[in-house]
């Protein structure tokens, strides 16, 4: 079953570890992702972007300690991305509680992760693990969070600059929507390709 994969391009040298720091700070990421949200729904802006700092600093962090120290493991591959989903799904849903952005956001980014996770789950019963992030991916998650930190940013003040960021930041979440949702395009017809390879 194992021999169709291509373990260079899908699965870089993972381990079956659970105890390590990146595995840690990927955890402390995803804890700090209800705090970030329910201090933007409550308009506590600036205690927010510290957070969110902290939070951006740390997803850098166990990347680079992983393969700096040989600590990269399964689990590990499979956090990293869930933490940045929890991050964009949370952020748009408080986002939205605090009347910043349209509700729709949350609805069409939310539709398009919970198809990937039934990806996910699909090419587990094919032993193929999570797909590489691609450019597209990699692209549409930056546009959407710098969309989220800006927005972040223009509540923090009421005046015709924090107005004009805001509908810019508005704008650029939009394009990151649809730039999300073209990767979810593109991971959905590389796993089907797998899959149907695996058949």
């Amino acid at each position: 079953m194992n021999d169709h994969i291509d373990t260079t391009k899908y699965s870089p040298d993972p381990r079956d570890v659970y105890f390590t720091v990146p595995n840690f700070i990927s955890l402390l990421r995803i804890l700090s992702i209800p705090v970030i949200a329910v201090l933007v729904a409550h308009h506590r802006m600036i205690p927010a972007l510290a957070v969110l700092a902290l939070s951006a600093l740390s997803d850098g962090m166990d990347g680079l300690i992983a393969r700096t120290f040989n600590q990269v493991s399964k689990i590990g591959q499979l956090l990293d991305p869930i933490a940045d989903r929890l991050l964009i799904l949370s952020s748009i849903f408080a986002l939205g509680l605090a009347g910043i952005i349209p509700m729709w956001m949350l609805v069409v980014v939310a539709m398009r992760d919970l198809l990937m996770g039934v990806l996910v789950v699909l090419l587990a019963q094919h032993d193929y693990g999570p797909l590489p992030v691609n450019f597209v991916g990699k692209t549409g998650t930056a546009l959407l969070m710098t969309a989220f930190v800006t927005l972040i940013v223009a509540d923090v003040w009421d005046n015709l600059f924090a107005h004009t960021l805001h509908l810019i930041a508005l704008a650029v979440g939009i394009w990151g929507v649809g730039v999300y949702w073209l990767a979810g395009c593109i991971y959905f017809r590389q796993g089907f390709s797998l899959i149907h390879d695996a058949g």
